[in-house]
């Protein structure tokens, strides 16, 4: 089971790269001028007309098909296919992980990272369902997806290990669980929120790097709504996964909080998602500033995950790479 899970995460990591190529044919071909006929045909206007000046002959060049928007969409369609695919491939490697170990595969960086990262794909589909219009969001996803499986692949891989004593408890499934799903949503609110601020920028005439990247994704309005949706849905999950971890500690080291680097980090990125929303709600803040404001939240994110095991030490210093 463990080689047919590092298999399946091999794949997956293929599918997510192949979707990302479509997604790019999507943007490269989408919203292409129509092409003209080469060699126009003259028609006769206005023959048979009585009274008003007889003939006139006018050129009228007939245009083709204009085909680059069936091509790109026919192109979004395969990725969000392939995406489809990528997703199966990866939920099979974390199943087949646990299977192997004979627990939820959640019980170091490696399987955390899997477990995330399908978490926020799976999200992505749903959002893709409800609105297809925001497809094109998936180039910027998958890159995401593309990036963390590799690294977890080449940086954080260990072989399949029974769970650390400090861990077996049913507080286990109930803190981390909570943690990998939120920290999921989160991933997948960075995109749009990314996406967002490229997009803002262009339709306020910026036409520099990295904006012109945002000129055929959808409008500003309805990226920064989702952010904020993905945010406000996960913000409460988060919150009840910290909390549940300080009543774990509580019944494993006979406190609450300690300060602990994971603790504090992730008090940290609660203060910041707190952040967010606070500035969201308050119409005398800018969205962008808003939005910003849940980029950084993620960087905590990203800290807490992997900063604070390659660089610290501290009581959950066994969710590290070894």
């Amino acid at each position: 089971m463990s080689a047919l899970s590092d298999q399946l995460v091999t794949f997956a990591i293929l599918a997510y790269l192949v979707a990302m190529i479509s997604h790019a044919v999507e943007f490269a071909v989408g919203n292409a001028r129509k092409v003209v006929a080469a060699s126009p045909a003259r028609e006769l206007v206005g023959a048979g007309v009585g009274g008003a000046g007889g003939r006139v002959d006018e050129p009228v060049a007939p245009q083709r098909p204009d085909r680059s928007a069936a091509r790109a969409a026919l192109a979004g369609r395969i990725a969000a296919w392939l995406t489809t695919l990528a997703a199966a491939l990866h939920l099979g490697a974390v199943v087949t992980r646990g299977l192997a170990a004979e627990r939820m595969p959640w019980g170091n960086m490696y399987e955390f990272v899997l477990t995330v990262t399908w978490i926020g794909v799976a999200a992505w589909l749903v959002v893709l369902w409800k609105q297809p219009s925001l497809r094109r969001l998936g180039l910027f996803l998958t890159l995401v997806m593309v990036l963390l499986l590799a690294f977890a692949e080449l940086k954080l891989y260990v072989q399949v290990q029974p769970l650390m004593p400090a861990l077996q408890s049913y507080w286990f499934i109930i803190h981390v669980s909570t943690i990998i799903f939120a920290s999921g949503i989160f991933l997948l609110g960075v995109v749009p929120a990314a996406a967002y601020l490229m997009r803002s920028g262009w339709e306020q005439g910026r036409r520099s790097f990295p904006y012109t990247l945002a000129r055929r994704l959808p409008a500003a309005a309805g990226l920064e709504r989702l952010t904020f949706t993905l945010h406000a849905f996960a913000f409460p999950i988060f919150t009840f996964a910290v909390i549940a971890g300080a009543i774990w500690a509580e019944a494993a080291w006979g406190r609450a909080w300690g300060w602990d680097p994971k603790e504090t980090w992730a008090f940290i990125s609660w203060v910041v998602y707190a952040g967010y929303l606070h500035a969201r709600a308050t119409p005398s803040v800018r969205r962008n500033v808003a939005t910003w404001i849940a980029i950084v939240g993620f960087l905590t994110v990203l800290m807490n995950l992997f900063g604070v095991n390659f660089f610290f030490t501290g009581l959950h210093s066994y969710a590290g790479v070894n």
